[in-house]
């Protein structure tokens, strides 16, 4: 026989896996759980009868084929089982290392094991009854705290709300999930509630109570539930003596504590948010401290099981540092050197501040200490009222502060009751401003997806991506600026490439500090030279390779390493008006990465000391790049660089994303900012997109937002160009025709690009564009005789050979090759004649022969030999017998003069 078996102490998931796994394989017996929470027992109690439910006693004298496992990694031996029955394991903990090797285990990552299993039924269109489709509900909200709890997953909610339209009860579920306590539980859940000890680890805040129960035989996990709502901690620990042993029962509101962690060290498991264990062999008690104690009032109980209770509860507070991460400070979300105000700072000044920065408050401060916030409402009201008043007569007055080391939730806590927008960190020693937190860091840090509590490391990534070479070469520029306590970045694209797994060679470092001073330093070290700009804090490093070869590098090859790395000093960027120019200014990594054009832009990732391969990500950007999104880091990004809505195309068609929907509002409100750019500024972009493989799909999307015409009016799509372009940017000539020439200073590939798609445009057109886009000369003249030759083209299939010789003779290569591409028919083959054959056929006689005949050099020699080649491409002549006798015509038939 095949049993379905699950862990004692039954939750809901517990029992509604163990019914879905029955529906998928009806043959086996699901086996209830000797030992059910209270909850679960009454819920069987009332509705067992409909249910396929087998009591342990009741099974047949059989053999046991095979066992599945539900919700739990944990073997009960049955009666029949043998070392020939196999296991198989459904379930959603963490998988055990100590599991025998055969048998077969199914981990997933989702709130209840319930979940994935309803998928297999719904995937078998198996039908529930409303019962059914109600234990199943119960499940996965049990475990999930309907479906509130951070690990709950889009799969729980979709499992759900197809059990909701299999009629599952909501009322049902409700009078389960929420059972009151039974007389029993409630004495003991007094003395719990009594006894609880609150301790602040890691910045956590962590109940711990322990008791004996005496022979109560009610489950633990209620009164765990329960205390949690009353206590409203981080984690709780329920520890209490009973005849099988000592019971643990833990739960989680945070993903900072690991509660499955901590029941493993113990024997139990669980997952992150909810975990047990049933420790029968008390150890001996551990010296206690690791954590400080807080308020709460406590004892250790008496009696004969009290002092290994008292043990166990002194190891959990041993151990529990371990396995509970820091939560995330204010250090850790702040802005660095903040503009704070003096007291006697006019409201203009601060006006102008405000408008520079984007800010909106600073604090007053005065003889060091914080005094007050100024805000851009106040500002904004005096101004109305042309107030010609000082920052100390508008400040909100106070000292709202915190420290680099206080908690999100006392952050918050102090901007509720201040109503402070933006509070000022200070320096725990000095009280000086060392940086600030505003509200909307605040929210980002709160939001289920931003900032994880611990930062994503990349190094397995980078390392992977990188030659040797580039890795010894950033290893020592990280070395050097941790040594000078400079915290190092690669940003911007290389990173992003890195997670998207189409990684590149190229980075540039952001150094939060002196960048010029880091070049020179590795200069120095290293060899090579530097050249710096001091005005923005930026410096470019010539590598003397030879001296660097000289690293322990294995097979040093010379081409993986740079001519040059960029270093750029952290920095802010101002515009002073649309479209202009940024200024720039110092500033932190965070407000460096909040000037870049979107949110996939602005990941960092760290390289000095500790911290090699940790990925910064202020902005939303890791988010965006997984849900394929470009976005703006703000409203008016495409009026201060119109630009970025030629870019934010290019990373949409390149990685097939979606500019994101507020986005392409802003772009639609910002188009006409394009105009204002200077030609060489578009002509840049557009030089980015046709060197892209996908340019024709950048195109097709530039016309179809309305940007190709915010350019130029006359800039030309639709879909015959998107075809010649998409067909011909990389299709080689035919072989005769031999290789096409460059354009310098245009690259051929992008000169091409340009010429297939404009060389249809009228000549005054193609004059007007060019102009716009400040074309190159060459460029300039190869599009104007491409558009030319096309306005010509019909007319050339009436002519003789000759006459198209004339025509084309002058024309460049670029030109005939572009107009190629987009003919047909008869048009294409005569352009191809002329580069295969025509241009190639040369007379027998020469000007030296002209010359020894007695005529004179001059215009005539020009003449005679044309109607020579005329001739032979005409066809009037065909060897050099025929050509010498036209040749004596010509001579006797010309006047010399």
């Amino acid at each position: 026989m095949r049993l379905i078996l699950t862990h004692e102490q039954a939750d809901f998931d517990a029992l509604a896996s163990l019914l879905s796994a029955h529906l998928l394989d009806d043959g086996a017996l699901p086996v209830l759980p000797r030992k059910m929470n209270r909850n679960v027992r009454s819920f069987v109690t009332l509705y067992g009868a409909e249910l396929p439910f087998v009591d342990p006693r009741d099974l047949p004298s059989e053999p046991v084929e095979a066992v599945t496992l539900v919700d739990t990694q944990s073997l009960v031996t049955i009666k029949g089982m043998g070392s020939e029955t196999r296991v198989i394991v459904i379930d959603h903990h963490p998988l055990r290392r100590s599991l025998p090797p055969e048998w077969e285990v199914a981990i997933t990552q989702t709130g209840a094991t319930t979940t994935m299993l309803v998928e297999a039924v719904e995937a078998q269109n198996g039908s529930l009854s409303a019962i059914q489709a109600t234990l199943l509900l119960l499940g996965i909200y049990e475990d999930t705290g309907s479906l509130t709890y951070a690990g709950t997953t889009p799969r729980d909610v979709r499992a759900a709300a197809h059990l909701m339209e299999e009629g599952a009860s909501l009322q049902i579920a409700t009078n389960f999930l929420n059972p009151p306590l039974s007389p029993e539980q409630r004495q003991v859940y007094d003395r719990l509630a009594a006894e609880a000890q609150v301790y602040n680890i890691q910045g956590h805040r962590v109940v711990v109570t322990c008791g004996d129960v005496g022979e109560m035989n009610e489950e633990i996990s209620s009164l765990a539930h329960k205390l949690r709502d009353l206590l409203d901690p981080d984690a709780i620990f329920v520890l209490v003596a009973t005849s099988e042993g000592i019971r643990m029962v833990a739960r989680s509101t945070t993903d900072g504590i690991d509660v499955a962690a901590v029941a493993s060290h113990f024997g139990g498991g669980g997952h992150e948010r909810a975990a047990a264990a049933l420790i029968k062999n008390s150890p001996l008690p551990a010296p206690s401290g690791g954590a400080s104690r807080g308020e709460g009032r406590g004892g250790e109980g008496d009696g004969v099981r009290s002092q290994p209770l008292a043990a166990i509860c002194r190891e959990l507070l041993e151990i529990l540092p371990r396995h509970v991460r820091p939560s995330v400070t204010a250090a850790q979300i702040m802005s660095h050197r903040p503009h704070v105000l003096a007291p006697e700072a006019s409201v203009h000044e601060a006006s102008r501040l405000m408008q520079k920065y984007g800010y909106e408050g600073f604090p007053v401060v005065q003889d060091g200490r914080v005094v007050g916030l100024l805000t851009r409402r106040a500002v904004d009201r005096a101004l109305a009222h042309k107030l010609n008043l000082t920052a100390a007569s508008l400040m909100e007055a106070g000292e709202v502060i915190v420290r680099p080391d206080d908690s999100l939730q006392y952050l918050q806590a102090r901007m509720t009751d201040s109503g402070w927008g933006q509070v000022p960190v200070v320096d725990p020693k000095t009280n000086a401003v060392i940086g600030i937190v505003t509200r909307t860091d605040l929210l980002k840090t709160l939001s289920p997806k931003a900032y994880p509590t611990a930062r994503l490391n990349l190094t397995e990534k980078l390392e992977k991506a990188l030659p040797s070479e580039r890795l010894a070469l950033i290893r020592a520029v990280a070395e050097e600026a941790a040594a000078q306590k400079s915290p190092l970045y690669v940003v911007g694209g290389f990173v992003r490439d890195l997670l998207i797994e189409r990684p590149s060679l190229d980075f540039d470092v952001v150094v939060e500090g002196d960048a010029i001073a880091l070049a020179r330093t590795l200069a120095k070290r290293y060899g090579g030279k530097i050249t710096s700009h001091s005005r923005f804090g930026t410096a470019k490093w010539f590598l003397d390779i030879d001296r660097f070869a000289r690293l322990n590098v294995p097979a040093f090859q010379r081409a993986n390493v740079p001519t040059f790395i960029d270093f750029i000093s952290a920095r802010q960027e101002f515009y002073d008006h649309p479209s202009a120019l940024p200024s720039v200014e110092r500033g932190s990594i965070k407000l460096d990465l909040h000037r870049r054009d979107f949110t996939i832009n602005t990941l960092a990732l760290r390289l000095d000391g500790h911290h090699y391969g940790e990925l910064l990500d202020p902005w939303g950007g890791l988010n965006d790049l997984k849900d394929g999104l470009v976005r703006v880091l703000h409203s008016l990004s495409f009026v201060d660089d119109p630009t970025r809505m030629l870019r934010a195309v290019r990373f949409e068609q390149r990685f097939g994303f979606h500019i994101e929907t507020r986005t392409l509002q802003l772009m639609d409100e910002a188009r006409s900012c394009l105009e204002k750019l200077s030609g060489d500024r578009i002509r840049h972009e557009l030089n980015l997109i046709l060197d892209e493989g996908c340019a024709a799909d950048i195109l097709t999307r530039l016309a179809e937002l309305k940007l190709l015409t915010a350019i130029h009016p006359s800039l030309p799509w639709n879909d015959g160009l998107r075809r010649l372009l998409a067909s011909g940017l990389d299709q080689p000539p035919p072989a005769e025709w031999g290789l096409l020439p460059d354009l310098s200073p245009v690259p051929r590939r992008l000169a091409l690009g340009y010429l297939l798609w404009l060389a249809r445009l009228t000549p005054s057109d193609v004059a007007a564009v060019a102009a716009r886009l400040r074309f190159p000369v060459a460029l300039r003249r190869n599009l104007e005789a491409a558009s030319e030759l096309m306005r010509d083209l019909p007319a050339l299939q009436k002519m003789k050979a000759s006459a198209i010789f004339v025509r084309l003779e002058d024309v460049p290569v670029l030109a005939i090759y572009v107009v190629y591409l987009g003919a047909s028919g008869k048009s294409r083959e005569t352009l191809d004649d002329f580069m295969a054959r025509w241009r190639h056929i040369r007379t027998t006689t020469t000007g030296r022969e002209l010359k020894t005949r007695g005529i004179p050099p001059g215009r005539i020699y020009q003449e005679i030999l044309g109607r020579l080649r005329a001739a032979w491409l005409d066809g009037e002549v065909k060897t050099e017998l025929e050509e010498k006798v036209l040749l004596e015509k010509l001579i006797k038939s010309t006047v010399f003069r």
